[in-house]
């Protein structure tokens, strides 16, 4: 059994209405509706809802909880104890102290484990926000708000990073479900679409930058931010794949992937999407 399906056998509305503007040949509607919705984007940008998320991130890093009473002032994300700075484009990365590599998620996991006393359980509890406010939601948009406009420099010097990318590349372009899709399906080819939206090619530099360069993000459809692990989830889920577990090697791996190409973009998010 190969890497790959051993971790898959563990992983077990705002609407844009465009009308007669668009009624016009079909190279130009596609050109049109795109920089349209690039348009909506940046007039709301400024009252970016994420800022909250952030705000409430800082507060939660710096204020002391769990059973040890602690803050997440200690964490380690890669740059040293409490440097938050630049942390999140360097991720995923390799970490002697637990052996593996880890996403920005697993690490923020780690932390209330080890330095807050929480239990798996309880560090994992709500990763997505849904009728239950997710912590973790706002520590991961603190956390890369504090990144902003710096190039992703994700390296592959281990040899655990290395295995993780080339999980993650395997990963990508894994065809199964009921649908037979596998990443690739959508993500490999320029000038696709769904609806309205552009579907990067996530092979090439531009399409990888754009995309992971402004994720997580605040979807307006649902009013919550978006982690990386939730974007992925999703996109698991619309090819109806296995549910992945939370903060699994599997999800990591694919980040590492998407991230190692987006290498040199410059960070932006949390941004807002639909």
């Amino acid at each position: 059994m190969s890497l790959l399906q051993t971790v898959l056998s563990r992983a077990v509305p705002l609407t844009l209405a465009f009308t007669a503007a668009f009624a016009v040949p079909a190279a130009h509607a596609q050109g049109s509706t795109a920089d349209e919705i690039a348009k909506y984007r940046q007039m709301l940008a400024d009252g970016n809802p994420a800022d909250l998320w952030e705000a409430a991130g800082e507060e939660m890093w710096k204020k002391p909880a769990g059973p040890k009473k602690a803050s997440l002032e200690q964490c380690d994300l890669g740059k040293g104890p409490g440097v938050v700075k630049g942390a999140y484009v360097e991720l995923p990365r390799y970490f002697a102290d637990t052996g593996k590599v880890m996403d920005l998620e697993q690490r923020l996991i780690h932390c209330r484990m080890t330095l807050q006393g929480l239990t798996q359980a309880e560090a994992t509890a709500t990763p997505f926000s849904g009728g239950k406010r997710s912590d973790i939601e706002r520590l991961v948009a603190y956390v890369t708000g504090a990144s902003r406009g710096l190039p992703v420099n994700v390296q592959l010097k281990h040899p655990a990073e290395k295995e993780s990318y080339a999980l993650g590349k395997q990963m990508f372009f894994y065809r199964g479900g009921a649908y037979d899709f596998a990443c690739a399906t959508c993500h490999a080819t320029d000038g696709q679409r769904i609806r309205l939206q552009d579907l990067p090619n996530l092979l090439e530099e531009k399409g990888a930058r754009f995309a992971y360069t402004t994720w997580p993000a605040y979807r307006v459809s649902q009013g919550e931010v978006r982690t990386m692990q939730h974007r992925l989830y999703d996109c698991l889920r619309q090819q109806r794949f296995p549910e992945a577990v939370y903060g699994s090697e599997l999800i990591t791996a694919l980040t590492m992937f998407l991230a190692k190409n987006a290498n040199g973009g410059t960070y932006d998010a949390p941004a807002l999407k639909r």
